[in-house]
């Protein structure tokens, strides 16, 4: 499975894909910034990212949302 689920830009040049994917037998969510390619005539990804084994999506689900509570608390977010 080679699924993308979010884009968004991370400045002019860079975007943000998030998505699922299936490397070596194993299933990964996959965080990578993509970039413009001349060569490629298209957004190539980078190797600046992470990937994750499906199983700690608990543990990284419950990490952003205690992100989210702590950038809120310190008003770096809106409530």
């Amino acid at each position: 499975m080679n699924e993308t689920v979010a884009t968004f830009n991370k400045n002019k040049f860079e975007e943000i894909r998030i998505g699922v994917k299936e490397y070596k037998g194993f299933d990964l969510i996959d965080l990578r910034v993509w970039v413009d390619s001349k060569e490629a005539g298209s957004k190539v990804p980078t190797a600046k990212g992470l990937s994750l084994n499906v199983e700690l999506f608990p543990q990284f689900k419950k990490a952003v949302l205690e992100l989210e509570s702590t950038l809120k608390k310190n008003n770096l977010l809106p409530e």
